[in-house]
């Protein structure tokens, strides 16, 4: 049986408002195609656009059904940059990559218009707002340095910030204009969508289980007997990631990210709270997220614990934060609670990994994917067309961490550890 069978749909905001997903088959029978892609969320779909794009014949399988995992269960908030300021970017990777990543929320807004796909796209920017005035002056260096590339983003006082989010409680913050907001699902199904248009064969209810080298290739076998040749293979999994490469799994840890939605706020909430519809993450170490969503409703999201929640009690501290900062939405009922898995790293980067001849893996997002993961498939993609065009990241060994399977005991202790941090400071 399919593992997708057992696995319950998630009750997220997102899966109640979206468009029907396109109506795919079940993996069957052996296959063959130029490159197989194993997941179908961000990475693995605008990868398999750009190889579609350039004549390469292409399948696409996953495991349940096309923005099942992450993808399409995030905040919808399309951040550009990475968690390290482009002067470091710069000294571990070069400019280029820091360029590279600066236009990641660029390739999703022109992915959005380039294939028509309906996804509630808003370029209100994203904010990055502190509750400690301990952290302004970071905030600003960030600022500056994003400044002096081109970008356009200002720093925000807590009058401004006030404004721009109708909240209590920030002593200031800044806003990069190149950020904003996405319906996450719709923009998963959408590029499902346009990689069909473009000739990708796609499966769901496909779970890999083996990988093997094969004379022209590789063959990917499946939990349901059937079997897909391949001279290259991108494995796309990020915190959904399993077994199937030695050592992969090991390289992340899949934290859960908990969201709640709001009932619909009335129009004079809508006008005082985030009236450009910008999306908002605050500066602590562990953070909470938020925007407006569908319906008019107001969504904040933060770090859950490293088990899947059981129960409304699980995200007390999410409504506990979404009341502090908005002590007017008290009265409000929350429609929707949910969970994904972000893929955490130790170095806070994502990688990208080929351990052997035609395999390429990319996955740790940590907190950035709906970007960063639009971007780096349509890169690795193009690579593999042309391997002279070179991968925004360098290749890194996989490294598996050591006693893996008590680093969420271990992370759990951290986050503990940085919550103290974060109360203390002022």
């Amino acid at each position: 049986m399919p593992s997708s069978a057992i696995i319950r749909p998630v009750p997220s905001v997102w899966a109640a408002t979206a468009a029907p997903g396109p109506d795919l088959p079940a993996i069957a029978g052996a296959q063959q195609a130029d490159v197989a892609i194993i997941g179908a969320g961000f990475t693995g779909l605008t990868a398999a656009l750009a190889l579609a794009g350039g004549g390469a014949s292409v399948i696409v399988a996953d495991t349940v059904e096309p923005g099942y995992g992450a993808s399409g269960r995030n905040g919808g908030q399309v951040i550009p940059g990475l968690k390290y300021d482009p002067d470091t970017l710069d000294a571990m990777f070069g400019p280029e990559t820091t360029a590279f990543v600066g236009g990641t929320a660029d390739v999703v807004f022109r992915l959005v218009q380039t294939y028509g796909i309906d996804c509630d796209p808003i370029r209100g920017g994203w904010i990055q707002a502190s509750v400690k005035h301990a952290h302004l002056p970071a905030l600003e260096r960030r600022m500056a340095q994003w400044r002096a590339r081109g970008a356009d983003v200002a720093m925000l006082d807590a009058g401004a910030m006030a404004a721009r989010t109708g909240g209590t409680g920030f002593v200031g913050g800044w806003i990069d204009h190149r950020g904003g907001s996405v319906h996450p699902l719709n923009y998963a199904r959408g590029l499902a969508r346009a990689a069909l248009a473009a000739g990708v064969r796609m499966f769901r209810e496909a779970e890999a289980v083996s990988l093997v080298r094969a004379d022209d290739g590789w063959t990917i076998g499946f939990d349901n007997g059937a079997s897909v040749r391949a001279g290259q293979v991108v494995v796309a999994t990020n915190g959904y990631t399993g077994r199937l490469w030695p050592g992969l799994k090991a390289t992340v840890i899949p934290a859960n990210s908990i969201q709640v939605a709001t009932a619909p706020l009335d129009a004079d909430q809508l006008a005082r709270i985030l009236p450009a519809r910008s999306v908002v993450s605050d500066s602590r170490r562990i953070a909470n997220y938020f925007r407006i969503g569908p319906e008019g409703r107001l969504m904040m999201g933060g770090r859950g614990a490293f088990t899947d929640p059981r129960g409304a009690t699980d995200y007390h501290r999410i409504d506990a934060a979404l009341h502090g900062f908005f002590p007017e939405t008290r009265s409000l009922p929350i429609d929707f609670r949910w969970a994904g898995r972000v893929a955490m790293t130790r170095d806070h980067l994502p990688h990208i990994h080929q351990p052997a001849p035609g395999v390429t893996m990319a996955l740790g997002y940590n907190g950035r994917g709906v970007a960063m993961a639009s971007a780096l498939g349509g890169a690795i993609g193009a690579h593999l067309l042309d391997s002279a065009k070179p991968l925004p990241l360098s290749l890194s060994t996989i490294r598996p961490m050591p006693v893996h399977d008590l680093h969420p005991l271990y992370a759990s202790a951290m986050i503990a550890a940085y919550r103290v941090r974060d109360m203390l400071e002022r």
